[in-house]
């Protein structure tokens, strides 16, 4: 453990570096720490907590910048939280009415993005798989067939199949009606197993045209089942420390399109408690090492369904972002949970 003297000058040195977006020398952390020490001391103690690692020295400058992993101790260690205001808290629970369900998602995501001025994303509770009341095929062209799904709920579906023989009217309206005969009802994961041993009894000509169905109305539903919104990307080209990078800003707005990879990081905040806090490469995701991604999990009923998060620089006022990130969470909770 670092001694207290240390500890101060470590976050006065952060809190200097995010308030100013520029290294931090010697002499303004002997003015700002409260410390009475002497520059020359306080440049021993910068030299020390640059070879733990806690800081770096930038190639144009005299002063030090954080490391990722000097964020990390003072997000665990020395953060003083700036909880937000009970007026804050009630515009906040203003804008999340329980009376609009279908817009809270968005707009959480939205006040995330206008309250830090990052961008805030949201995952939606994950949907039951839709289960299928009537599937049709139509032949477009020789070896191109629209297959159509319409859910119980009345939702309706498209994709395109690709075969590598030409099939009949007649064969598609008979395999559409061995399909819907036998499997309506179900989701496309309990058709699937239950076809398994089926499809060895059916004609080898229709074999592919079944399989093709499957994947593809798999993958038709599964594209609706998790909704994802993110608001305010722009915001993060007003960062220096991001924007300046042009590879790396392509890599991470390619990174918001995809989302596979976005989702699966905020998932894992699913499944612990409270605010979770990813600084730089700790996400596993390329595109964000320059970033933090600060999440926290939401409920319905005591049920915890999705997530919330702000992805922003790592030079960043966690004081006030994860603060807002949590309140964000509690009232979005609190909002879907209402009778």
């Amino acid at each position: 453990m670092m001694d207290q003297r240390y500890q101060i000058l470590l976050k006065t040195l952060i809190e200097r570096y995010v308030a100013e977006g520029q290294p931090v020398g010697s002499r303004a952390l002997s003015k700002y720490s409260g410390l009475q020490l002497s520059p020359a001391t306080v440049r021993n103690v910068m030299s020390d907590l640059e070879e733990m690692g806690f800081i770096s020295s930038p190639h144009t400058s005299a002063g030090r910048v954080p490391t990722p992993r000097g964020y990390r101790f003072f997000v665990d260690s020395l953060l003083t939280m700036q909880p937000l205001g009970e007026a804050q808290i009630h515009e906040l629970e203003e804008q999340l009415q329980p009376n609009q369900p279908q817009r809270l998602i968005s707009s959480a995501s939205q006040l995330l993005s206008e309250l830090t001025r990052f961008a805030g994303v949201v995952v939606a509770p994950k949907r039951m798989a839709p289960r299928i009341r009537q599937i049709e095929f139509l032949s477009l062209s020789e070896k191109r067939i629209l297959l159509i799904i319409v859910t119980a709920e009345g939702d309706v579906q498209n994709r395109i199949l690709f075969t590598q023989k030409a099939y009949s009217p007649a064969e598609l309206v008979s395999a559409a009606n061995y399909l819907n005969q036998n499997f309506a009802g179900l989701d496309f994961s309990e058709i699937r197993s239950r076809m398994h041993e089926e499809l060895r009894q059916l004609h080898a000509d229709m074999t592919e045209l079944m399989t093709s169905a499957m994947e593809a109305g798999n993958q038709a539903v599964a594209d609706t089942s998790d909704q994802y919104v993110i608001s305010g990307e722009k915001n993060l080209l007003e960062v220096e420390e991001i924007s300046s990078n042009m590879n790396r800003l392509r890599e991470l707005f390619a990174l918001f399109e995809q989302r596979t990879g976005l989702v699966q990081l905020l998932d894992i905040s699913n499944r612990a408690e409270g605010v979770q806090v990813f600084i730089g490469g700790e996400s596993g995701l390329a595109p964000l090492d320059e970033c933090s991604v600060i999440t926290a999990p939401y409920e319905v009923n005591g049920r915890i369904v999705g997530s919330v998060g702000v992805i922003g620089p790592t030079r960043m006022a966690y004081e006030r972002v994860i603060p807002i990130v949590d309140i964000t969470a509690k009232l979005l909770s609190s909002a879907l949970s209402a009778p």
